[in-house]
This record gives C-alpha cells, structure tokens and sequence, in this order.
C-alpha cells in the first residue's frame, strides 16, 4: 500500500524488506492512488512488485501509460455502488490486465478510496460480464465471503480491513477465521 493517507501505508523501504521475506511463488502488489510516475518508479526501483494496482480516479488512458511505462501487469480498481458504476468496465479491459471491484466510499473529504469495511451490491456483477481475470473486494470478512462468492462466482477475493481490528491492524484470528471459510469454497 503506497498511498500516505491510508493507515496501511508502507515506505519503499519497508516494502523492500517485506518482499525479501515472501515464499516463492507469492506474487507481490503494490497499490497506488493517482500517483504520478515518479512515486510509482521510487517504489518500483525498490521493490520487486509483480503486479502495480491502480485504486484511484485513473483513467483508461493513464492506465494504459502506467503499463506501458512500468513494463508490469496492471490491476484497475473499479469501485462500485450502483450499476451505472460498471459502465466503464470495457474502456479498463482494453487497457488493465487485471479488475478489481470494490465499493465506492461514502461521499466525504475523509474517506478513503478503499479498505473502507464497505460492501455494494454483489447482485450487479451477476448482470456484468468480465473479459479480464477479475477480483472481489469491498467489505469482506469471514461472515459473508461464501454469500459474495457465491452470488458472484468470484474465483479471487481481496480483503483488508475484514481481517482487521482496527484500520491498519490485521488481526491474525480474523485471518484464520477468513482463510478457513475461504478453504471451504
């Protein structure tokens, strides 16, 4: 997480320590809010990422740059509330590698653009199709995974503040609780 108002905010430089610990195998994200090229190559010079996710206001145009520039598979954020949210779905699929749906935050100077502990309406992605490998996110936590799996037929899931016990503190039997429900599916 590279974005500074977020309390799961990290330096490159303890992302670049953290990376050195991941298994083999484990792919590492980072995720930038409307950063510029600069922020995002002082992270990338630092940090060995495999993927870059977008969880801002970009557009498909500086999605497409950002991949280009960075040489990395992209992850566009798509943060949903209502289905008219989902219009621009195809501009991000020509462009990012990966999609993510996420709910949209409330509507404050405050809130953050995600990890908020909010869901949407998973019911709008029964009427969506998706060309593009694709994540859940949005207010998961070990109660209601198996209904959002199950309503939207997601293969992958994302999840932040469902396993926290407050923002920016994970709590390691909120994990367990939500990867044993995850293992059921």
């Amino acid at each position: 997480m590279f974005y500074p108002p977020s309390p799961r905010a990290l330096t490159p430089d303890i992302a670049a320590d953290l990376s050195r610990m991941l298994p083999t195998g484990v792919r590492s994200v980072g995720l930038f809010v409307d950063a510029g090229d600069a922020e995002i190559a002082a992270v990338t010079q630092r940090v060995p990422l495999d993927l870059l996710q977008l969880h801002g206001d970009e557009t498909p145009h500086r999605v497409a740059k950002i991949r280009s520039r960075f040489g990395l598979p992209v992850m566009k954020a798509i943060r949903v509330a209502a289905a008219d949210d989902l219009a621009p779905l195809p501009d991000y699929e020509a462009v990012a590698d990966w999609v993510l749906f996420d709910a949209k935050p409330p509507r404050n100077v405050t809130a953050l653009p995600g990890g908020t502990g909010i869901a949407f309406d998973w019911q709008l992605l029964t009427r969506t199709t998706v060309r593009k490998p694709w994540m859940l996110s949005g207010g998961l936590n070990a109660d209601n995974l198996a209904e959002a799996v199950s309503l939207t037929g997601a293969k992958m899931v994302d999840v932040s503040s469902g396993v926290e016990d407050r923002p920016g503190v994970k709590s390691v039997e909120r994990i367990r609780e939500f990867l044993g429900v995850a293992a059921r599916l």
